[in-house]
């Protein structure tokens, strides 16, 4: 009696055993993804990026999640009738701003998050930055330059903050807990004030004080791409500064590989750039031979 198998059931197995190497390097290690983008907004996307992270948790990985809400404060502040200004890209945030920043960050995007790693059958625990003194933020400031007169100013973006000191407990005994911690990038100054920090800068400066294996800027393009648009698939700091001289790199891509050169020269890995808005994108990434995005190594 012969039996013929099913080429679905065969390929399934066949993609578990491409896995194994993976599974085997991996176990054991901590991985960093912040999570934004379109993907955030999209309820089957959310969906597939929990399973992931559960999956992750379940074959030994520990997954820790910093997610960004940009869009979603925006259309908070519009409601409640706060003007925004941007200076180079870069919300000014008063106290009002800030106080909404953290309401929606801490508050709505936090918790959706975590509800939808528990429908996934994990436990997640939403967290900021300010719980158990997990960042300490600075102030951020930046110069601008009079294009007539050439002289340079300090610009006040108000309560807009960058990582000085990361103190990783609440992590470790969260992950060894059994749980996947969710971060919103807010950080506490010495100061006392609450200060909203870019949510990339937040992840790469939790990876390098993790000393992740991996982190994941899961973002709304494939990757890096060369000046005729096809897929850089791996990066040294070096070679990001030559892209950059020539060109090649420009716009929002400029700060996210700042990030990436900056976590992988302090302590994490490897970073990867990918495209959120493919499903398990994350999974081709770690699990295949081929990968997904861009690998960028110190």
């Amino acid at each position: 009696m012969t039996h013929t198998l099913d080429p679905a059931m065969l390929a399934k197995a066949e993609t578990l055993t491409e896995a194994l190497p993976y599974l085997q390097r991996y176990a054991g290690k901590t991985f960093v993804v912040k999570y934004g983008g379109h993907a955030m907004g999209d309820p089957e996307l959310a969906r597939d990026f929990a399973e992931d992270v559960v999956l992750l948790k379940a074959v030994g990985i520990n997954p820790v999640v910093v997610h960004g809400g940009g869009p979603q404060i925006g259309a908070m502040l519009k409601k409640l009738g706060v003007e925004s200004r941007f200076i180079d890209g870069l919300r000014v945030t008063d106290k009002e701003t800030a106080a909404v920043a953290e309401m929606v960050l801490s508050g709505s995007i936090n918790k959706e998050l975590v509800g939808w790693i528990a429908a996934a059958g994990g436990k997640a625990l939403g967290i900021s930055g300010k719980d158990a003194g997990l960042v300490t933020a600075r102030k951020v400031t930046r110069t601008s330059k009079d294009p007539d007169s050439n002289i340079e100013s300090v610009v006040d973006l108000g309560f807009v903050g960058e990582p000085a000191r990361v103190d990783t407990t609440i992590l470790e005994t969260t992950c060894a807990a059994g749980m996947i911690p969710v971060i919103a990038p807010i950080g506490a100054g010495e100061d006392g004030h609450t200060y909203n920090i870019n949510a990339d800068t937040m992840a790469g400066a939790i990876a390098a004080a993790l000393g992740a294996a991996r982190l994941f800027l899961l973002t709304d393009v494939s990757g890096v791409l060369d000046k005729q648009g096809a897929l850089l698939t791996d990066l040294t700091p070096a070679r990001i500064a030559e892209l950059q001289a020539d060109g090649t790199i420009s716009g929002g891509m400029i700060p996210k590989l700042e990030t990436c050169v900056h976590a992988v020269e302090a302590g994490c890995e490897a970073a990867v750039v990918l495209d959120g808005r493919v499903p398990h994108a994350m999974l081709l990434e770690i699990f295949t031979s081929r990968g997904a995005g861009t690998l960028i190594r110190a």
